[in-house]
């Protein structure tokens, strides 16, 4: 089964083709990044429009690397939420309206399950990571640990309270006034910090729990940046200070959900999941404890639609699709998806 997979579910146009039998026959991504950079953030109007003029041709662009016609689709796949409605809305009309031309079935897509199965298109030395295992969703807009007790079956053991990680990245980045979009910098800069120069509390670690708090965090960093000499050397310190912080606390409580799930196998996604600092420190865990920790390579990090093709595609194969109804749910929990 040939899955056209779609994702514009905030400011990144996602096209994939994935081959349940071939796997990953072709991808391509659009990034917003410029468009809203003189922002400051995403303007979601501004997003859902780009999504317009940037859908189709894509389609057509990986349609063409994968050596398809659009005749020779099996099915579409689309992410229907969580995210910006109208953003959703472009994704999820095209989709529908493909599917309907053509006669083939549709699945609506929940978007924090693409990032969740992401690595599991991986090919591991190890294998595919089988549940039960815990997944660390982690991004911009997430940061949630989950117990996956079969694929479609998920449960939430802890998730944030406040800022997601990639959030507290971002907004942290902003107050040291590094440019749009500032996470992916600060980690950079980070890098040329110096170890020690400042440290910083790791949040609800000291308390039973898996929920998570980076607000109280990025107080502290704005003081710390207020009262320093504001000079290049002092923003790579205190990057590198809130870095930890933020590293350390999601592996401490990725242990603790190991341990209350009764599990050695650690899946994470999402944008932060490319953070090298937090890719070493949770290896370094797994190994500790005997384990294992699957990653995607990190262009599947980020929003993409290879991971809406391969979730859509084990649902369409399972026989799941819906009606012709275009519908997106901004608001989404995962825990009621049907089970495959």
């Amino acid at each position: 089964m040939k899955v056209l997979g779609i994702e514009t579910s905030c400011d990144e146009t996602g096209v994939a083709v994935y081959d349940t039998r071939d796997g990953l026959l072709a991808h391509a991504l659009y990034s917003q990044i410029s468009l809203h950079a003189e922002y400051g953030g995403v303007v979601p109007e501004l997003a859902s429009r780009d999504h317009v003029r940037k859908l189709l041709p894509l389609i057509r662009q990986t349609l063409d690397e994968a050596g398809m016609a659009v005749s020779d689709i099996d099915g579409v796949a689309y992410t229907a939420g969580p995210g910006l409605v109208g953003a959703l809305l472009v994704g999820a009309g095209v989709a529908r309206s493909l599917a309907w031309a053509l006669d083939k079935p549709a699945i609506a897509v929940h978007h924090m399950e693409g990032h969740l199965l992401a690595p599991l298109l991986e090919d591991d030395p190890l294998g595919r990571p089988e549940p039960p295992f815990v997944a660390l969703l982690v991004s911009g807009g997430h940061t949630q640990l989950i117990a996956v007790d079969a694929i479609g079956s998920y449960r939430l053991l802890g998730e944030t309270l406040d800022d997601a990680a990639g959030e507290a990245f971002d907004k942290t980045a902003k107050l040291m006034g590094l440019p749009y979009p500032g996470g992916p910098q600060l980690a950079a800069l980070a890098g040329q910090g110096t170890a020690g120069a400042y440290r910083f509390p790791r949040p609800m670690t000291n308390r039973p729990g898996l929920d998570f708090s980076f607000s109280g965090l990025k107080t502290q960093v704005m003081l710390a940046w207020r009262d320093s000499d504001q000079s290049g050397q002092a923003r790579a310190d205190i990057a590198r200070a809130f870095e930890e912080a933020v590293v350390d606390t999601l592996a401490i409580k990725c242990e603790r959900a190991l341990e209350a799930a009764d599990c050695e196998t650690l899946v994470v996604a999402g944008g932060v999941g490319a953070n090298v600092r937090l890719r070493e420190k949770l290896q370094a865990m797994a190994v500790r404890r005997g384990g294992r920790v699957s990653f995607p390579r990190p262009a599947f990090c980020t929003d993409n639609g290879a991971m809406i093709a391969f979730a859509g595609a084990l649902r369409l194969q399972a026989g799941q699709h819906g009606d012709a109804a275009v519908q997106v749910w901004p608001r989404w929990d995962m825990a009621t998806l049907p089970a495959l």
